[in-house]
């Protein structure tokens, strides 16, 4: 079981209220959030320390931060 990264509870709240997924749910559970966010997939591996640390924070595993990333660098136009 992994711990979710600490947030005041009123923003937790406000995460589930806009997107419909609880995050510290599916981390305690080692899940990637649920569509529409994420997949609902377990977890399985991460690319490097900094993902692990974004899964703990937004809840997304690696292929769902490879998507979501590659969408905001194809926004700004690629790699700087």
């Amino acid at each position: 079981m992994s711990e979710p990264s600490s947030k005041h509870p009123s923003i937790d709240a406000m995460l589930k209220a806009v997107f419909g997924v609880n995050r510290v749910n599916s981390i305690n559970a080692d899940r990637c959030v649920e569509p529409p966010v994420g997949c609902g997939q377990p977890i399985s591996s991460f690319k490097d320390g900094l993902a692990r640390k974004e899964y703990l924070i937004s809840g997304l595993c690696q292929s769902c931060q490879d998507k979501v990333f590659k969408s905001f660098e194809d926004m700004e136009g690629g790699d700087k």
